[in-house]
């Protein structure tokens, strides 16, 4: 039996924030939210448009808009004269729900397809067209070099434009940097649980990854040293800030200790940091490597995990100018360069304020998001620090324990029998006895009510144990 909501009850309902985008879609989140968190329930009958209108003192047409879009995500469902109403999830015949690929979540309030027109208009007004279908020579014009300066601005404060080098990607980034600062045959040192583009692009490009000895904090200094002089490795990979898979966030005491080791022993650093930006609006993350030790860390942000996949953009921070070069003619070696056009809009976005913006709501979403998986996992074992297990970190990914009864890969086959997809351990530790956890990935559903649909399911799922396996007979 439904609920006929009087226009007065409408707890449900936030409060519009000024930089949350146009208020059409604000309402539309708010119907959002509201289904996800139970405060509205399947079949609830949503206040009539001219009574919501004049509650929330906006036009109707605002609500009209907001009632359009929440039919358009299958929030709600109008039935004619007899009123809106609160949908049922939809049950779909064929796409899995995926927590398994690591993406950065929709902003609320952020109309994208609009950002995406103007971002492209502004290009093409300031931009030769002709410039935008040529050749251009690889790490990126002075436009973009200075936009990489801002961007990097809040991790090192101001930035030699020199020493930044775009690249189309951080996986293309990471390559060349094993070509520029290795040769093939020579050791890699990382941590156990990676990730894991880093073993195949050094397996393509003939390299050796050795995993060195862990404890809470990360990589251990001693462990490091050890594991140098016994395999001459003059390369160490790092992800200290909410580190993929384990969502764990390196404390500075260690990174600094890690620093003076690596130094002691002649090696360099590459710091992958996709999600320093996330972690608490930067004031929750401890300073990189890179503004610890900078002539001996080269450092990587890209803008996929924080902004959106498809910009196709990462910024590497290289103060050596001999590094540099052979960086540079790696690079080329293995993508020429960048698409144009995608290197321009990010310019025009983190020039004009945009990315910085876009930024923001991913980074409310994603912590709205882990307040969310640690509600519904609750009584679970989350990675220390992080969001879930009551830490201030943000980051659009946790990393599960699973209790005794569950195996990783038998957990992973179990899901997606119902209908999820989640990550293994053994996808991040190649080693004969990975962890036994799972990563799961909380930007890559689109709408949170469904997020929270596939995590009680996962929850469910948990909380019982394996089924004994049968044989069916036909």
């Amino acid at each position: 039996m439904s609920r006929i909501l009087p226009t007065q009850d409408l707890a449900w309902l936030g409060a519009f924030h000024p930089n949350g985008g146009p208020r059409y879609l604000q309402i539309a989140d708010f119907i959002e939210r509201a289904l996800s968190d139970g405060r509205l329930q399947p079949g609830d009958r949503l206040p009539p448009q001219r009574s919501l209108a004049a509650r929330l003192q906006v036009d109707l047409t605002t609500v009209t808009r907001a009632y359009d879009e929440a039919k358009r995500r299958h929030l709600v469902e109008g039935k004619g004269a007899a009123g809106t109403y609160a949908s049922a999830p939809k049950v779909e015949l064929a796409p899995m729900l995926d927590l398994s690929m690591n993406i950065p979540p929709p902003p609320a309030g952020v109309d994208f397809d609009d950002m995406l027109k103007q971002g492209l208009s502004q290009v093409l007004m300031r931009t030769d067209s002709d410039l935008l279908m040529s050749y251009q020579l690889g790490g990126g014009s002075q436009a973009d070099r200075a936009a990489g300066a801002i961007w990097l601005a809040p991790m090192f404060g101001a930035v030699d434009e020199e020493h930044i080098v775009a690249c189309p990607g951080a996986q293309s980034a990471l390559a060349a940097l094993i070509l520029a600062l290795t040769r093939p045959g020579d050791v890699i040192l990382s941590e156990p649980a990676i990730y894991p583009g880093l073993r195949s692009a050094a397996a393509q490009l003939g390299r050796r990854v050795v995993a060195v000895d862990v404890d809470e904090a990360g990589m251990r200094p001693e462990a490091l040293e050890e594991a140098s002089r016994k395999h001459r490795a003059h390369l160490v990979y790092l992800n200290p800030t909410l580190q993929n898979p384990t969502a764990r966030t390196m404390p500075e005491q260690r990174r600094r200790a890690l620093a003076q080791t690596a130094i002691r022993c002649g090696a360099a650093i590459i710091e992958d940091d996709p999600y320093w930006l996330l972690a608490g609006a930067g004031a929750g993350a401890p300073p990189p490597l890179a503004r610890l030790a900078p002539s001996h860390v080269y450092y990587i942000s890209t803008l996929s995990k924080c902004l959106a996949p498809g910009l196709r953009t990462a910024f590497v921070l290289l103060p050596d100018a001999q590094v540099r070069e052979r960086f540079l003619q790696a690079l080329r070696a293995l993508m020429l360069m960048p698409s144009p056009l995608a290197s321009a809009l990010v310019t025009q976005w983190i020039h004009d304020g945009t990315a910085q913006r876009l930024l923001a709501g991913v980074r409310e979403e994603a912590q709205a998001r882990q307040q969310l998986a640690a509600q519904i996992l609750a009584g679970l074992q989350f990675a220390p620090g992080s969001a879930a297990a009551g830490g201030s970190a943000g980051g659009i990914h946790i990393w599960l324990t699973l209790p005794d009864y569950w195996g990783a890969g038998q957990l992973v086959q179990a899901a997606h029998a119902e209908g999820l997809a989640v990550t293994a351990s053994g996808a991040f530790d190649d080693s004969a006895r990975p962890p036994n956890a799972i990563r799961i990935s909380l930007g890559s559903i689109r709408e949170r009510a469904r997020l929270a649909g596939a995590l009680r399911k996962l929850s469910h799922l948990l909380g019982r144990k394996p089924a004994a396996p049968h044989a069916t007979i036909i």
